[in-house]
């Protein structure tokens, strides 16, 4: 049933495009894909019974992080046995506050938790809602259902830390320059992109860094790009959602509870990660690995270009600007030509009536020749009129 079901949804997206252009810049078919594949590994609880010890091994240093343990003999694709998780749910708020146990205090290490997923480790809880967290004894916080796992990479993190840290300093280029590298190759008009940046920046001028609300940061970053046409990396779709159903259990369990004011040790401890020597010099090796094999490569590439022109298979790409007005520039001077063409027929043709002393006259000329002249003195006007403007225009 989910197969057929997924196979209608791929088939509506692609009618979509179709009758929709305007849609197109959304991706319905990518958006399904997407779709589709993370149904396809949630479906499959060996999947999830992997991620499990995956996370469980992040946290094994952590005390008050607990994973249930995945009992292997009993599990298969279809089945997934795990350890039993003996907790209050952090949907049932009233047992909680029966329980003595610190709502704050839960709210704080499960955001902390949560993050360490994103920003440290790259390979994080994707659904993070009440149902899947259970609170322990000692403030121990416990999740299930790792069907549903996000993975950011090193640039991802290098960029969410970029652009949460040109938030706080009220750095417009600096927001340009990560959500630019979000466009992929959707063309974005940079003079007013720029210029709506600065509004949205205007909006958080004097918002410190820990006053933030990160779901409505995220809407208003969303409806930036989206007004663009930029279309969002999977990964930070995934991501922004696991964020927005993070802060929503944060304030449930704390009113005041504020995700960026956690976010920003992390923050602050990655950038000074990223400017260690230990870091300079991994990043500088690895540049210079880079070149060097460029280098060695360039041989190779010129034997592989020479062989495609020997073949004839040697093709340039030009991407040229303003190509759409192309077409309409020569259906112009198309109609200019046959008009040209026209009018020079009209006055050889009248000229031809003009020597026949025969037929109708008008103003003692003959009047089809006089008709004709007429004719085409109108179309030399139109011509020399059409000519002049399409120079004004360039």
């Amino acid at each position: 049933k989910v197969e057929a079901d997924l196979r209608i949804l791929a088939h509506l997206a692609h009618l979509l495009e179709l009758e929709f252009p305007e849609l197109r810049r959304y991706q319905p078919s990518g958006i399904v894909a997407q779709f589709s594949r993370s149904l396809r590994r949630e479906l499959d609880l060996a999947i999830e019974a992997r991620n499990m010890e995956r996370f469980a091994k992040d946290f094994t240093d952590d005390p008050f992080v607990t994973v249930p343990q995945v009992h292997w003999a009993y599990t298969n694709a279809a089945v997934n046995v795990q350890s039993y998780v003996d907790g209050v749910p952090a949907s049932d708020l009233a047992r909680l506050r029966d329980s003595g146990l610190d709502p704050v205090l839960l709210a704080q290490r499960g955001a902390d938790a949560v993050l360490k997923m994103i920003l440290i480790n790259g390979f994080f809880h994707a659904d993070p809602h009440p149902g899947n967290v259970f609170f322990l004894s000692e403030h121990r916080i416990a999740f299930i259902d790792f069907g549903m796992a996000g993975r950011i990479s090193h640039v991802r993190r290098d960029e969410i830390v970029d652009l949460l840290s040109a938030v706080a300093e009220h750095n417009e280029h600096g927001i340009i320059d990560v959500l630019i590298e979000w466009t992929g190759n959707t063309p974005v008009d940079m003079q007013k992109f720029a210029d709506e940046v600065g509004e949205f920046m205007f909006q958080y001028e004097h918002v410190p860094l820990k006053g933030l609300n990160i779901s409505q940061l995220i809407a208003d970053i969303m409806a930036l790009i989206r007004n663009h046409g930029i279309v969002l990396p999977p990964d930070m779709a995934m991501l922004f959602k696991a964020l927005v159903t993070l802060e929503g259990l944060g304030r449930q369990l704390n009113p005041e509870f504020q995700l960026v004011a956690h976010i920003t040790p992390f923050v602050k401890e990655l950038i000074v990660a990223r400017y260690h020597p230990a870091a300079l010099l991994k990043r500088g090796r690895q540049s210079l690995s880079e070149g060097l094999e460029m280098i060695s490569g360039l041989p190779r590439d010129l034997v592989r270009v020479g062989r495609d022109m020997r073949h004839g298979k040697f093709r340039v790409n030009l991407d040229l600007q303003r190509l759409d007005n192309f077409g309409k520039q020569l259906d112009r001077s198309s109609n200019r030509l046959t008009m040209g063409i026209v009018t020079g027929c009209l006055i050889i043709g009248s000229s031809i009536v003009m020597t026949v002393n025969a037929g109708p006259k008008l103003f003692g000329l003959p009047f089809f020749g006089f008709v004709g002249f007429m004719l085409a003195l109108f179309n030399s006007v139109w011509l020399v009129w059409s000519i002049w403007r399409s120079g004004k225009d360039l």
